[in-house]
């Protein structure tokens, strides 16, 4: 598994085992066999494991605490993250602190390496249940996470890259700036269902703006959501963003078909080519998926008159 700068916390394996596969958000598998394949992931030489209370309601985090029973490998690092939406300023600090209790009780952990806001970020005043204004972001969610990271209980702090792109490169840019941030790492460009706003979301200048200011990127979505792999496993209605997505990706579909790889495995090679992401998040729920990824990290990057060729037949 090849190793990249992963900011200050060093060197990481370009692939990250996602929790949405281990919480059962992208279909259903077993605790079983996602404690398996988070076992094999790590023997495979993947040492970032990210996950979310909000992956399958704490159960990606149980399956972690399954796998190792509090025991993790030397050099595995692991990242959580917390909803604030618009929650007021002084609730802020409350809010992270218990739910990174619940984290790590479920983990059997005594820290994370990385904490996440798990909402988009927005230049207007109010936020929602999904939005968070920047507003709150310097003023009341960054002293709260130097005020876990002084207490030993976690190691850094990052954004969700999804929201309004302005905001985030203010923040990016101006600061309270994070140690990492979690971006958009797909051939669309597209975040789907999760993208909050009306501005197109630009994650490649959100990137660009992270290299420029030594935040580290975690690239996410990189089958978005099951539209740039072979056949979507769930029926979505005709406007859903995943399947307006997935339509969009006829000729990507074509062009795998015919240098005679998998949708998917061709998707991850993109992301893992794609400059300026020091490691791509997997959302896979088996063994079989992990594989399937392992693999494709090992072919190594792909050709640049393949990776412009694909963007010119999906129109990006």
């Amino acid at each position: 598994m090849r190793q990249r700068p992963f900011g200050k916390l060093g060197m990481a394996s370009a692939l990250t085992l996602g929790g949405g596969g281990l919480g059962q958000v992208w279909g259903a598998t077993t605790r079983e066999e996602c404690a398996a394949t988070a076992r094999e992931a790590v023997e495979s030489g993947i040492n970032v494991l990210d996950l979310a209370p909000t992956y399958g309601n704490g159960e990606a985090e149980s399956v972690i605490g399954e796998a190792f029973d509090g025991a993790l490998p030397a050099g595995v690092r692991i990242t959580t993250k917390c909803r604030v939406g618009d929650t007021p300023p002084e609730r802020v600090y409350d809010l992270l602190s218990n739910s990174l209790d619940g984290s790590l009780g479920r983990m059997r952990l005594e820290r994370v390496d990385v904490m996440f806001l798990h909402n988009a970020v927005t230049l207007e005043d109010e936020g929602g249940d999904r939005l968070t204004p920047v507003t709150t972001v310097v003023e009341a969610l960054a002293p709260a996470f130097e005020r876990l990271i002084s207490e030993g209980r976690i190691g850094h702090w990052g954004l969700t890259g999804i929201g309004n792109a302005d905001a985030l490169i203010h923040l990016i840019t101006n600061g309270p700036r994070p140690g990492y941030i979690q971006c958009i790492a797909n051939l669309l460009d597209s975040a789907g269902g999760l993208y909050q706003g009306t501005e197109p979301p630009r994650p490649r200048d959100v990137i660009a703006a992270a290299n420029a200011n030594g935040v580290a990127v975690m690239g996410i979505r990189a089958v978005q959501a099951g539209a740039l792999t072979d056949a979507l496993d769930r029926t979505l209605p005709e406007s859903h963003p995943e399947q307006v997505d997935y339509a969009r990706a006829a000729p990507f579909r074509a062009i795998a078909a015919e240098v005679g790889q998998s949708a998917a495995y061709l998707a991850h090679r993109y992301a893992l080519s794609m400059e300026g992401v020091s490691t791509v998040v997997l959302g896979v729920k088996n063994r079989e998926e992990l594989r399937e990824c392992i693999e494709a990290e090992e072919a190594g990057p792909l050709d640049p008159a393949l990776m412009a060729r694909i963007d010119l037949a999906v129109g990006r």
